[in-house]
């Protein structure tokens, strides 16, 4: 029951129809902000383009908050409109007209949605196998790139990061170098808890998991410098598990290779032999 006086239109003056000034601020709003966000804040997303993954999730990016701009516009319109037309007149207490479903607007709604997550859902599958997508595929990767690779393991343990070149003898590193230009496979495990090997700039991510091979692909650009972060909480000092890696050109790769190996050739024999996964004795592992 009112408590207060219901709100009249005033005679002789005509309802407005919202339904259409709302339809013309969305679109003049959508036509205004998509291009924004198109030209501006799509390529700004992380991760950049540090390789090939990385640029492709750039692009993947702004094809999202392009498609999803024009929806927020509406939400937004929608909201400001019934706020600033339908407030309710300072201190009066009435209730709000009764409301009747609107079956069009409700059918519009649902087929515009189910297009646009169906959209994302085809396109996303796409995408996450072009190239191998940076994400780590478990020991039998559905999505494996063409051409000749470098293989590289990944070996998280609590609270470092360890690298190894079979094509090198098996040598180790405690910083990731890579060769630009140039496609790599990444082998990634871990001997204790699981972590998630996290390359920042260079948009590849895989999970490592004990006892577990889990390949990713990223194929390398320009020389540069870029972090390598443990993006699963591993333990008290997980926060401190960071790396710097480099991508090198090919000259500095060699020279490089070429000093890791021989460095490594007189304690190889106390080493274990390259594998995809180790299981070591708990007593030895660091932590």
């Amino acid at each position: 029951m009112a408590s207060g006086p219901a709100t009249t239109t005033p005679a002789g003056s005509a309802e407005p129809n919202h339904g259409r000034r709302i339809i013309g601020w969305w679109i003049a709003s959508s036509i205004v902000a998509t291009p924004l966000v198109a030209i501006f804040l799509g390529p700004a997303i992380p991760p950049g383009n540090g390789s090939t993954q990385g640029t492709e999730q750039v692009f993947d990016n702004t094809w999202m908050v392009s498609t999803i701009t024009p929806v927020i516009c509406l939400l937004a319109v929608f909201f400001l409109y019934g706020l600033r037309t339908f407030r309710a007149p300072a201190g009066a207490v009435v209730d709000g007209p009764p409301l009747r479903s609107d079956t069009r607007i409700q059918v519009l709604w649902i087929a515009a949605t189910s297009v646009i997550v169906l959209f994302f859902a085809g396109f996303g599958s796409y995408e996450l196998l072009q190239n191998g997508a940076g994400g780590g595929q478990g020991p039998s990767p559905v999505a494996v790139p063409s051409g000749q690779k470098l293989e590289v393991q990944v070996i998280g343990q609590q609270w470092n990061w360890t690298f190894r070149y079979p094509s090198l003898g098996g040598a180790e590193s405690d910083q990731l170098v890579l060769p630009a230009n140039t496609y790599i496979e990444l082998h990634v495990t871990s001997l204790d808890v699981v972590h998630s090997f996290w390359a920042y700039e260079l948009g590849v991510k895989a999970d490592a998991n004990p006892d577990t091979d889990n390949v990713a692909y990223v194929q390398t650009k320009d020389p540069r410098t870029f972090h390598v972060r443990c993006a699963e909480l591993c333990g008290l000092f997980h926060g401190y598990m960071v790396r710097n890696g480099r991508v090198v050109d090919s000259a500095t790769w060699h020279a490089w290779a070429k000093k890791a190996e021989a460095n490594y050739q007189p304690v190889a024999k106390f080493m274990p032999p390259y594998a995809h996964t180790y299981l070591p004795d708990p007593q030895r592992r660091a932590g």
